[in-house]
């Protein structure tokens, strides 16, 4: 099969995961399933073909599948192997990416320590490689935030927000995307954290 066989597939599973977000229990299960097959599919064809990049992004959607049925050590797995994949590659922004997501499935499950090392290197990444007007560096930092605020560091917290929020204004003057959801909610939890 062709490169564009394992992209129509991973292209179709993530559109019937999001098919999922909304459908009955019942549904969901079999949407998702549907979804892991394909993307199972995929990134054996990605191998086959020698294409590890490809491959790292269907385990990357994968991931993305088996946390939403809850299976995390399964997710925890295909992103560990997808970041070890794009660790032999020049794709230093879908790295980063990665590892961001790995920050959230490790933040997900309470690891905070383990979500603080994915998190500080990603935004390490993204410094060094991202423009300002990148809504992937964006949404890195406001993790940081996150994490921050859940770890109980305010005045960190709060550092992280205001650049969070600068950041999404600059996304979204650099794309004419609305992005205030971003902006307003930064502006929230600097005045919640400030109080």
């Amino acid at each position: 099969m062709t490169d564009r066989d394992s992209d129509e597939l991973m292209r179709t599973a993530w559109a019937t995961r999001r098919a999922s977000f909304g459908a009955s229990p019942e549904r969901r299960d079999e949407l998702l399933a549907k979804a892991r097959e394909d993307l199972l599919t995929a990134a054996s064809q990605c191998r086959a073909e020698n294409s590890p990049v490809a491959r790292a992004q269907a385990l990357h959607l994968l991931a993305n599948v088996e946390h939403d049925m809850h299976d995390d050590e399964q997710a925890r797995a295909h992103w560990e192997e997808s970041i070890a994949i794009l660790r032999g590659t020049d794709e230093v922004l879908q790295l980063a990416h990665k590892v961001r997501h790995l920050g959230d499935l490790h933040r997900h499950c309470r690891r905070l320590p383990e979500a603080a090392a994915c998190y500080d290197e990603a935004i390490a990444l993204y410094r060094e490689h991202d423009r300002p007007g990148s809504l992937d560096f964006a949404n890195a930092v406001r993790r940081v935030a996150l994490l921050r605020e859940q770890m109980g560091d305010r005045e960190s917290a709060v550092a992280a927000w205001e650049e969070a929020g600068g950041l999404y204004r600059a996304a979204e003057a650099a794309s004419g995307t609305d992005l205030s959801a971003g902006v307003e909610e930064s502006e929230r939890h600097v005045a919640r954290l400030r109080g």
